[in-house]
């Protein structure tokens, strides 16, 4: 089947990637039906303001949305919000929705992304909080304005962003982790222990290097937690940030490849016309040939458009998928840009200010290629080494010598 004779485009999950094929679909000229399903009620909208703005209360729920109501109903969509997936059968080419519904497809996007991960016992347990959906968001911030002692499990872009939210707010936050720094696995040591300063001074307590046990509870509501040497910490309330689960347990028996996600070839096609794209999409990578899947923003708004692109290509002129992915987080007066990859690198060098400063461009370096760059509050410096990142430059002058090895 060629792109021309496509009389139904059936897009699962009303998302950032999701819009983003919709959009994309709509630009390259296609005409037909396009299926939008959504879990939630909401039209699609941007999470990252979640951990940030929305969280603050410096925007309200409206200022999320990714498009306006009339941006939307401009699309033209077959528009189906607070309809889940259930099931699917890629040789009738349907979909089966919770309501009993049923929608056919001549080609078929996954865009249902991933699930906050939670601590076990904790379901349903007042005071135990998650950061995923605008829900989650607003049921977080409400909790926030009664200015709680908060314990924070996990130290990725989640917790400690929150961490930041929460201080500046005036609630009293102790952020628990497994690693020596917050997200020291994704800046290394000395950027992550600078992270480590910087959240003590505005008055965070850190338990590194610490394994949460359980979440203690009287009532039916969290009063704190214990953790894996004995200790307790007191609790009003509990942030859950340890990472997510993607979304594909509607696809068993199927016969979609799961792999952590969706397992795509390079161009994000998983086979029998359908496709993923988002934080769902597990793709063989051009470069590297390994199974890859990414969680942020911008990662999902490109897959889309590009899974957009190879859906009107057809299959002989589909593209591959290879970004140079990219990453911002605002921690107080902080602000972290990152481009490619930074995790698991063997060397960091600082090529331009100092972690003294809290202004810095630091490069990343695998057998002396550039495969990651991160800025600190040097937005336009951060930018300019984006090319050498996309060649996987050889670093030229010989390595000086660096922070960490």
């Amino acid at each position: 089947m060629n792109a021309h004779s496509l009389e139904s485009v059936v897009i699962v999950g009303a998302s950032a990637a999701g819009l983003s094929v919709a959009e994309g679909l709509r630009r390259g000229g296609y005409t037909g039906r396009i299926s939008l399903i959504g879990e939630e009620s909401h039209l699609p909208y941007d999470r990252p303001p979640l951990s940030k703005q929305l969280l603050a209360g410096d925007w309200d729920s409206t200022r999320v949305l990714l498009r306006s109501p009339e941006d939307i109903a401009a699309l033209d969509l077959d528009l189906r919000l607070a309809r889940r997936a259930v099931g699917l059968d890629t040789s009738a080419k349907r979909v089966t929705l919770d309501d009993g519904g049923q929608v056919d497809y001549d080609a078929l996007v996954i865009a249902t992304g991933v699930a906050a991960r939670r601590l076990p016992g904790t379901d349903g347990l007042a005071g135990v909080h998650v950061l995923r959906t605008l829900e989650d968001a607003l049921a977080f911030r409400d909790a926030l304005r009664a200015l709680p002692n908060l314990v924070i499990v996990g130290s990725g872009f989640v917790g400690a962003e929150a961490a930041a939210v929460a201080r500046t707010l005036g609630a009293q936050v102790t952020m628990v982790t497994d690693v020596t720094a917050p997200l020291s696995d994704a800046l290394g040591a000395d950027l992550g222990a600078m992270l480590t300063q910087v959240h003590r001074e505005h008055g965070v307590r850190l338990e590194t290097g610490a394994l949460v046990d359980a979440v203690l509870s009287e009532s039916g509501r969290a009063t704190g937690v214990r953790l894996a040497d004995g200790r307790t910490i007191e609790a009003d309330a509990v942030l859950v940030g340890i990472g997510a689960i993607p979304n594909t347990a509607w696809l068993a028996g199927s016969g979609v490849p799961v792999h952590n996600g969706v397992h795509c070839d390079a161009t994000l096609h998983a086979g029998s016309g359908v496709w993923a794209a988002g934080d769902v999409a597990c793709w063989d990578h051009p470069a590297t040939g390994a199974p890859t899947r990414i969680e942020h923003r911008t990662n999902a708004a490109e897959q889309g458009l590009l899974v957009a692109r190879n859906i009107l290509a057809g299959p002989g002129a589909a593209q591959p998928f290879d970004p140079v992915p990219y990453i911002w987080s605002d921690q107080y007066d902080l602000k972290f840009q990152i481009y490619g990859r930074t995790r698991g690198a063997q060397r960091v060098d600082i090529v331009e200010g100092s972690i003294a400063e809290r202004r810095l461009v630091a490069r990343y370096s695998d057998n002396g290629r550039i495969c990651g760059v991160v800025g600190v509050n040097m937005p336009r410096a951060t930018r300019g080494y984006r090319p050498q990142v996309a060649a996987n430059a050889l670093i030229e002058p010989p390595l000086p010598v660096g922070i960490s090895e």
